[in-house]
Formats: structure tokens, C-alpha cells, sequence
């Protein structure tokens, strides 16, 4: 039973997110923001919302490793499995932004401050404070940089966006979507601990692997979606700013919820492995290697992550 309510819990998260990402992209066309800031704020928080409901839930169930666990897989599978999706879907992949000389410093920087934060073994609500000011920085600096580039356009002709725009419509939408995503993250969180306990399997393992992966599915719909519309800067912005607010927001407004400890010595290969993804997301970006060669790679390095969560299952078991 717990199976059929975890499916549908993380149903409902997807598709709250869904009418609030709808609705933010409909409220950003009203005022024309450009299609990359779309991307990494309005739609990449939208998609981050189920890791934030769902790390809140496991907070205020003094579940976390849940929390945090949630987070740092989301990353990995935003890396290892989004990205690699589009490069290996993509004909042509081809940004109009430079991510190296602009955001790389972004993807890298709220890692490098969670570590440092998480050597004492808690993040603690200061910590969580100094998190929510580097995300408050990030929205400045897309802000100040957004003046300087050209106000690009959904395809959509303006008359019928406006036609089509309803404040009150799209109150009610983003209403609703939140009522799905804050219900959905406790069923999810709920099932999930109780999945762990009949199988034995440590908390840690489930928000990395389980809940991870299906919080993560709207930023891999929503970044396939864009790739095959040819909007490749809006995908790819999509995955530095959902990375970025899962780090910063969803840490962060866990951590103000509650304390959650936290041991870097213990799941080490996990934290590993999300600043190498992140590294190796520099590193394309530095030398554009969109391509389908290194959609491949990056799914490699998804598969020693699924083993090592598998061999972490049979350990616990």
C-alpha cells in the first residue's frame, strides 16, 4: 500500500508543479523576460518546488538525511541524468549564452559553502540564513546581468499571450499547485520512510535514490520539453538554477525548519560524486561539448551512482 501511495504522492508533486511552472512562464511572457531567466528562476525554482516540499516534510519529521539526501541527489541526477538526456535527444545543441564565462562560478559555489557548512556536522538556521542570502545574491546577479541581453521571446505571438493571460486564472492554477506539491511531499516523505523500515533500507538511500529521482522528473520533462523546441538556453538554465535552489533553498528552508545533521566522513562517496558531476558541467560549458558523446559519459557516471547506492542497499540489508 505504501508502494501505491509513495506513485501517488510523487504524482501529485509533478503535477503541482506543473501548473506552477505553466503559470510562472505565463506571468514571466506577460512582462517579456528572456528565455534564460525563465529558465533558471521562475521555472527552475517551479521544478525544485517537490524537493522542497518533500525535504521540509522529512525536516519537520526530524527525518534528515531524508532532507538532505533529497537534495544532493536531485543534483546528481539534474547533472548525470537531465542533462545527459538532452545532449543524447538534441540534433543540434547549440546556446546563445556563454555558461563558463557567466554561471559556471554559480553551479560550483553553493557546493564548495554547503561542505564547508556541513564539516561540523549540522547545518544549523544560520547556516540556513547565509544559504537563502547566496540565493537572494544569484537572483541579483541574473537580475543585473538580464539588463544587458536581448529581451528574447517565448514563440508565442504577443496578442495571443495577452488575450490568453488571466491574473485570476493564474492565481488559482498556482493555488492549486502548491496545495498538490505541500500534500504530495508529506505522502511521499511518509511512504517512503515506511518503504525503508519493511525493507530495511537506511533513510539516506531512499531520499537519495527514490525520492530524488521522482522530484526530479519535472526538470527533466520541462528541460526536454525546451531542447526540442530549440530553447536549449531555458533547458540548461533550467538545470543550473534548479541545482542552485536545491542547495541554497530547499537546504536552506529545511534547515530553518530544523536542525539537520549531518556526516560528510559517512556518505562521502555521494558528496563526492555531486561536486564531480558539477565539475564536469564546468568543464562542457568551458569547452561546449554539447554532445551526444557526452550525454553518454555523464550517464556513466549515473550508473556508478546507482551501483554504489545498490551496494549500500545490500549492506543495510
Amino acid at each position: 500500500m505504501d508502494v501505491v501511495i509513495f506513485i501517488l504522492a510523487i504524482g501529485g508533486l509533478i503535477f503541482g508543479a506543473e501548473f506552477i511552472v505553466n503559470q510562472s512562464e505565463q506571468i514571466a511572457l506577460r512582462f517579456n523576460i528572456s528565455e534564460f531567466i525563465i529558465g533558471s528562476t521562475l521555472i527552475a525554482v517551479g521544478t525544485s518546488l517537490p524537493e522542497m516540499a518533500s525535504s521540509i516534510a522529512a525536516s519537520l519529521n526530524h527525518k534528515p538525511e531524508i532532507a538532505i539526501a533529497n537534495a544532493v541527489g536531485s543534483n546528481i541526477m539534474n547533472i548525470t541524468l537531465v542533462l545527459a538526456t538532452i545532449f543524447i535527444l538534441s540534433k543540434r545543441f547549440l546556446p546563445k549564452r556563454d555558461f563558463f564565462a557567466k554561471d559556471s562560478i554559480w553551479t560550483l559555489m553553493p557546493i564548495l559553502i554547503f561542505l564547508l557548512m556541513a564539516i561540523d556536522g549540522v547545518i544549523n538556521r544560520f547556516d540556513a540564513i547565509l544559504l537563502m542570502f547566496l540565493m537572494g545574491a544569484y537572483l541579483l546577479f541574473l537580475i543585473e546581468d538580464s539588463k544587458g541581453l536581448a529581451q528574447e521571446r517565448i514563440e508565442k505571438p504577443e496578442e495571443e499571450s495577452k488575450k490568453r493571460f488571466s491574473w485570476l486564472r493564474s492565481l488559482f492554477f498556482l493555488i492549486l499547485g502548491f496545495i498538490f506539491v505541500v500534500i504530495g511531499a508529506h505522502f511521499a516523505v511518509d511512504s517512503a520512510s515506511n518503504i525503508a523500515k519493511s525493507f530495511g533500507v537506511n533513510e539516506w538511500i531512499i531520499g537519495l535514490i527514490l525520492i530524488s529521482f521522482g522530484t526530479s522528473l519535472p526538470e527533466l520533462v520541462v528541460s526536454i520539453s525546451a531542447t526540442l523546441k530549440g530553447k536549449v538556453d531555458m533547458a540548461i538554465g533550467n538545470i543550473i538554477g534548479s541545482n542552485f535552489a536545491n542547495i541554497t533553498m530547499v537546504i536552506g528552508v529545511s534547515a530553518l525548519v530544523g536542525d539537520l545533521s549531518i556526516s560528510l566522513e559517512k556518505y562521502a562517496f555521494d558528496f563526492a560524486l555531486m561536486t564531480t558531476a558539477t565539475i564536469m558541467l564546468v568543464y562542457i560549458t568551458a569547452n561546449k561539448l554539447y554532445s551526444k558523446p557526452t550525454g553518454v559519459s555523464l550517464l556513466i557516471l549515473l550508473a556508478l551512482f546507482l551501483e554504489n547506492a545498490m551496494q549500500g542497499i545490500k549492506v543495510v540489508t
